[in-house]
């Protein structure tokens, strides 16, 4: 239900004014209504007395029917005399709509092309960004260009055996080293197990222990030293193919 709140700036109607306006209302809304409804959405206009009475002369008048469900009065337009259209104006509303919605489906298959365009003109590269891929293009081809130019010349390129040395020479020392590594990590975890971390950074540093750096941890992670599958190459050559 609506509101029965008056607006105090709505002209009260009375007499033949007020009841063309409830006449008028039901007719546009064309649906049932109780008296209270049609003076709330009315505003106020009419008070709800009066639309009460309003609605019952109208009912006697024959604009309206008048419909009763337990104690409370309900109102319609009698549809007898609602205005309707000719079949001929309602068929050519009928082909208007029909000529409207094609004209909708057109324009709403026209703005998604056009929607698509703009998507894809905006993942084109602007003139600046394409400058700058060629300049980084250049840069490439002359890096490129500098490594083959050993080849060019001649050079003797590094043989199967020289390779498969340095493989050898790699996996060789670099056991030797985790080997190594693993042994002063032993032996330093006893030596400063009972000293503070501060007092054992001194010590180290007294020593002239250095540790890992931050490029040879990174180097660890990497696929050079990542452990190798029996039957598999070495990674040091799947690392230069």
């Amino acid at each position: 239900m609506a509101s029965k709140a008056k607006n105090p700036d709505v002209k009260v109607l009375k007499g033949q004014e007020a009841e063309d306006a409830v006449l008028q209302y039901m007719k546009k809304m064309n649906r049932p209504f109780g008296a209270v409804d049609i003076s709330a959405n009315l505003k106020g206009a009419v008070p709800k007395t009066l639309t009460a009475k309003i609605l019952v002369a109208l009912a006697e008048k024959g604009e309206i029917v008048q419909k009763a469900y337990g104690k409370t009065n309900f109102y319609v337009v009698n549809q007898a005399k609602v205005e309707t259209l000719p079949q001929e104006e309602l068929r050519a509303l009928e082909a208007e709509c029909k000529s409207v919605e094609d004209d909708n489906a057109a324009l709403s298959a026209q703005v998604k092309q056009l929607t698509a365009e703009l998507a894809k003109l905006k993942s084109t590269p602007t003139d600046s960004e394409i400058d700058e891929q060629l300049a980084e293009a250049e840069v490439t081809c002359q890096r490129l260009q500098e490594s083959l130019a050993p080849l060019r010349t001649g050079q003797p390129l590094t043989s199967a055996e020289d390779m498969a040395q340095i493989d050898a020479d790699w996996l060789r020392w670099r056991s030797e080293w985790v080997r190594r590594r693993k042994i002063f990590n032993t032996f330093w975890q006893l030596v400063t197990d009972a000293l503070p971390p501060q007092e054992a950074m001194d010590l180290a540093e007294d020593l002239g222990i250095e540790y890992d750096r931050p490029e040879h941890v990174e180097l660890e992670k990497g696929p050079l030293c990542t452990p190798v599958v029996p039957g598999n190459r070495t990674n040091l050559k799947r690392k230069r193919e």
